[in-house]
């Protein structure tokens, strides 16, 4: 049986085999974006609330009404937007689901998509399944911020949308209002859509603000909003999102979601619903706490921080004083002989760049962040 290659990636996902390094070496695990923490009881007494009160059928395809208005109304609050949740708002097992879904809807073979690199590694499969091209634009080192000319020399009649990802993986880069409008200035007169990642919209340390493309109005008009709860509630394994969009698009979204999974997890859609009108400590708040620790420990280690995180749960750190060593060699080396896994950041280039970073992943227990660094501070020596 010959299987059609659909997309130009290869082999598992770095995040798949770094966790399974991490497994074979009983490594602590700072590689793929998971917290090793509980969720709120609270959270999870309701999913089980919900399945005990017989939540357990198909819900609505575009997600549970009470869901949806809760959403509105948190975005009302935190960023005073007026949604419709009837005709904007569609529930998605996951943000990745999402992306997958808006690009569907919206390109057809030929088409064109530009992607600021380094990115998160569906991005650019996602659009080749859909018989597109990803024009790839870099992020400027070491702070990773928008050179906006590049983008606007890389449009061309083909261009059909543009990806961002703020608060970014896998460098903790925020956009600014000033970025948002940047890209407004470049897309007007133009039919190009807009896919906003914004998974770690609520994971904004420093006393920075995340700037949503909902804020601009004459981005919005064109864009799928896209998001995660898992990021927001510490529950990734729920694989619970949303998309938010103007109805035109908001239509488009659904014509393919219906088809792909009709609805979603019922129980958890009723669960995050009460759970959104709670009271409870903001995770940007706990988020900052862990990395402010991992941060301060190390300082004890020859790593190099260029910049910390200004969001997201990921650090980017240099190992130029330890080693030569390509980055997944690198990456490779510390998992098996010092105990702790990390990505390599060239798992975010099409083109594999090399620029001899590792990411961590700080949201983590405190006691799992002083273990792994303890274990880091004993490379004494480069190798």
């Amino acid at each position: 049986m010959q299987f059609p290659q659909k997309h130009s990636a290869t082999g598992t996902t770095i995040f798949t085999v770094m966790s399974a390094l991490a497994q074979q070496h009983n490594a602590i695990n700072l590689s793929q974006g998971f917290p090793d923490f509980h969720i709120d009881e609270r959270l999870s007494d309701a999913l089980g609330a919900a399945a005990a009160d017989g939540f357990n059928q198909y819900a609505p395809m575009a997600g549970v009404p009470m869901l949806k208005q809760a959403i509105a109304t948190s975005f009302k609050n935190r960023y005073d937007t007026d949604i419709d949740p009837d005709t904007e708002i569609t529930i998605t097992p996951g943000a990745t689901y999402a992306i997958y879904t808006a690009f569907t809807a919206i390109l057809s073979p030929g088409d064109e998509v530009i992607v600021l690199e380094p990115a998160y590694d569906s991005y650019i499969p996602n659009i080749e399944m859909n018989g597109a091209k990803a024009v790839i634009v870099p992020l400027t080192a070491p702070g990773f911020g928008v050179d906006w000319q590049r983008v606007s020399d890389a449009i061309t009649p083909r261009t059909k949308a543009i990806i961002i990802n703020t608060p970014h993986n896998p460098t903790g880069a925020i956009w600014s209002k000033r970025d948002w409008e940047q890209l407004a200035d470049i897309v007007r007169d133009t039919d190009i859509t807009i896919l906003a990642d914004e998974v770690y919209e609520q994971l904004v340390f420093d006393g920075e603000r995340h700037y949503s493309v909902l804020e601009n109005e004459e981005l919005r008009a064109r864009s799928f909003a896209l998001y995660s709860f898992g990021k927001v509630y510490n529950n990734t394994g729920w694989k619970m999102g949303f998309c938010i969009a103007p109805p035109e698009y908001t239509q488009a979204f659904r014509r393919i979601h219906q088809f792909l999974c009709f609805t979603v997890n019922t129980p958890a859609q009723y669960a995050l619903a009460q759970h959104l009108t709670l009271d409870t400590t903001p995770i940007h708040t706990i988020m900052q706490g862990k990395r402010d620790h991992f941060l301060s420990l190390l300082k004890g280690t020859l790593f190099t921080i260029h910049e910390p995180a200004k969001g997201s749960y990921f650090q980017i750190a240099g190992y130029e004083r330890i080693s030569n060593l390509p980055d997944k060699e690198f990456a490779t080396w510390l998992t098996r002989e010092h105990g702790v896994a990390t990505i390599p950041v060239s798992a975010f280039y099409s083109n594999g760049k090399d620029d001899k970073l590792i990411r961590f992943c700080f949201a983590k227990k405190e006691e799992t962040l002083t273990e792994a660094v303890n274990r880091l501070m004993k490379i004494a020596l480069p190798i």
